[in-house]
């Protein structure tokens, strides 16, 4: 139930502040990810299939966010993440790499899943579009802030793993002090634990799946085209283009600097015309960006491809979120969410192997043309088949 007295102050110090500071750790180590990972003498099916590892888990992270609060899941998943980056950082093989993308991809779902929750339970739906918005700003502009510290790193590409470590411990610090308990009636209506999971998890999935059926390959085509770009744009940088490290890095960093821009646009967009507003434009632009980028064989062309992108982007900044808590039910909201983030999690993992396999077989700028197409896919679901869901209060 969304409190009465919800202000977007009050979400400040438990939900946009460790937002901020966990993506500034995430922007440190994204731009060279792909590089790192590939330098273990890897192909890009194998690179791209290590980077899919981790976005898994939402399953057990459906679960225990209903089972044990958002709070405890909250502080649970910032944990997992700090040994999953040092597991990172001191990795000496495939296997350790595999293994602390595991760790990290459950622990981030605890993390997004019970801050999900979370937002669903306190924001009305009359603010849901710009507050959500807001939330996906407020993580760009720790992305564009990472990006752009991790130009002062130098070419270590391991040292970015520590960083992120002891951002993700004050992180934790600040949650453990900052969020509030389980209000009790949230509580009340958690506590099916008693009910098997397995059974909570049919029951909201047949309820629910025509939703999930359509909005739910929407999103997955939306997530596959961004969790593509975040691997093929430092990928053809260093390997078509030639750039250094350095080089990759300011590309990342222009470019997201663009994206985060856009947060208002979007969230106005949102609440004042329609969720699908924001989705449609801003997914297309997206999808123009990613099928020009082959065309692109100098810096300043991949920059301006890659401006293009995150402008578009930017402009769908929050909507699978806002989307996802739109159409959660009341009761088992934990469990549609975790659901929801299950097809996200998917095209999150498709878009590294759609990637790395075409790759492998035409060239990486194949697979840019591939990412764009499904770009589009997502631009016709979301226009013809899913349903406007912002209702005036």
């Amino acid at each position: 139930m969304a409190s009465s007295n919800f202000s977007r102050v009050s979400l400040i110090l438990p939900i946009y502040l460790p937002a901020l500071l966990l993506s500034t750790g995430a922007g440190i180590i994204s731009p060279t990810l792909p590089i790192y990972i590939k330098s273990f003498e890897l192909s890009y099916t194998l690179t791209t299939f290590v980077i899919a590892v981790g976005v898994v888990g939402n399953i057990p992270a459906g679960v225990l966010v209903e089972r044990i609060g958002r709070k405890p899941a909250m502080l649970l998943g910032l944990v997992m993440i700090g040994f999953s980056a040092i597991g990172m950082g001191i990795a000496g093989n495939i296997w350790h790499l595999f293994g602390a993308q595991l760790v990290g991809g459950v622990g981030n779902a605890l993390w997004m899943l019970s801050r999900h929750a979370y937002m669903a339970d306190v924001i009305p739906l009359a603010k849901r579009g710009r507050s959500i918005a807001l939330f996906g700003g407020v993580n760009r502009m720790g992305t564009f802030a990472g990006k752009f510290g991790a130009i002062f790193l130098g070419v270590n590409l391991r040292l970015p793993f520590f960083v992120y470590t002891a951002i993700a411990v004050l992180t934790l610090i600040i949650c453990f002090f900052s969020i509030p308990g389980i209000k009790p009636e949230l509580k009340a209506q958690s506590q099916k634990a008693h009910q098997p999971y397995l059974k909570q998890l049919l029951h909201v999935s047949k309820q629910h799946f025509k939703l999930l059926a359509t909005a739910g390959i929407g999103q997955v085509c939306v997530q596959t085209l961004r969790r593509g770009c975040h691997i093929i744009i430092p990928l053809y940088a260093n390997d078509v283009v030639g750039l250094s490290t350095r080089g990759v890095r300011s590309v990342e960093m222009i470019s997201s600097a663009v994206d985060m821009s856009m947060f208002p646009v979007a969230g106005f967009m949102m609440d004042r015309f329609g969720r699908r507003y924001a989705t449609v434009p801003g997914i297309c632009i997206f999808a123009t960006g990613m099928a020009l980028m082959p065309f692109t064989d100098t810096f300043t062309w991949l920059l301006l491809a890659a401006i293009v992108m995150r402008f578009g982007n930017g402009i769908a900044s929050g909507t699978m979120m806002t989307l996802g808590a739109d159409l959660a039910p009341k009761e088992g909201t934990g469990e549609f969410l975790g659901l929801w983030r299950i097809t996200g999690d998917f095209g999150g993992a498709a878009g590294p192997v759609v990637v790395g396999n075409i790759a492998d077989w035409f060239g990486l700028g194949f697979s840019g043309f591939a990412l764009g197409g499904i770009g589009y896919l997502a631009v016709g679901i979301f226009l013809w088949l899913v349903p406007e869901t912002l209702q005036r209060e």
